[in-house]
């Protein structure tokens, strides 16, 4: 790999991440909801932006926009199905965005059900969720239906278990409390929860996590599990039919949690 992602923190918890060639200097961005802290990051290690990769609409992944713009003309990757202005290069499903001053190339994933147009970037052994998938967790349906979203994480979910996932919120020490609610008897969800309280103790990222880690332990990849099914089924108190009305339900508790 001739690139390194890197974490920008910005706004309360996103995280706006950098695709970074050192030997050339250049620097690619995914969902700038900022834009000074990309600025300072690109200053602070001599780097030039060379494009900007967007997954959805939201103001808080897209806010950085117009200023980075002004500063840097570069091409700007996204949804073809969302009204994002400031978009020059519209994706949908299977099309391929080749960033050859970075050295990276990405297949793009249609993933709706946050937002109805909502895409991933997956190449390179990562894939770029967005707010469709986190760490332990999955967004909110906004736009979508369960089932769109079901679909899109099943989708993610059949990705190699080596791919490195990065989403674009800290949210996994609140997602891991939730799963451990559901689970509180789960080994794998207390390492994991342990492991991260350390990271986030010295303001470390949760994020990336395997895919295969979140197989284990985030529970709206596991709806399809019929043990997890009978967990779920026996705190909601009524018989579930589908998997589609597991993710539903516990969507609904995570929403309250």
């Amino acid at each position: 790999m001739t690139f390194e992602v890197m974490p920008i923190s910005a706004l309360t918890d996103n995280y706006i991440w950098a695709l970074v060639n050192h030997r050339n200097k250049q620097a690619v961005v995914v969902d700038p909801g900022e834009a000074q802290p990309v600025f300072k990051f690109l200053v602070d290690h001599g780097l030039f932006l060379s494009a900007i990769l967007i997954t959805h609409h939201h103001w808080d992944h897209t806010n950085g926009l117009d200023k980075l713009l002004e500063a840097y003309p570069v091409p700007v990757y996204g949804p073809e199905n969302e009204k994002i202005p400031q978009i020059t290069e519209p994706l949908h499903d299977g099309d391929v965005v080749n960033l050859k001053r970075v050295g990276a190339k990405f297949s793009v994933l249609e993933i709706p059900g946050h937002t109805l147009g909502h895409i991933a970037y997956y190449g390179e052994d990562i894939v770029f969720v967005g707010d469709t998938l986190f760490i332990a967790g999955c967004g909110r349906i906004f736009e979508g239906t369960v089932g769109q979203m079901y679909a899109s994480l099943k989708k993610l979910a059949n990705l190699p278990g080596e791919t490195l996932v990065y989403c674009g919120h800290e949210y996994t020490l609140t997602n891991l409390r939730f799963a451990r609610s559901l689970e509180p008897e789960s080994t794998p969800l207390l390492k994991r929860f342990q492991a991260v309280e350390e990271l986030r103790r010295y303001n470390k990222p949760s994020v990336p996590g395997t895919m295969a880690e979140e197989l284990e332990t985030n529970p709206f990849l596991r709806v399809d599990d019929p043990k997890f099914k009978k967990i779920v089924e026996t705190k909601h108190g009524l018989p579930i039919e589908t998997p589609e009305e597991v993710l539903a339900i516990i969507r609904t508790w995570k929403n309250l949690f």
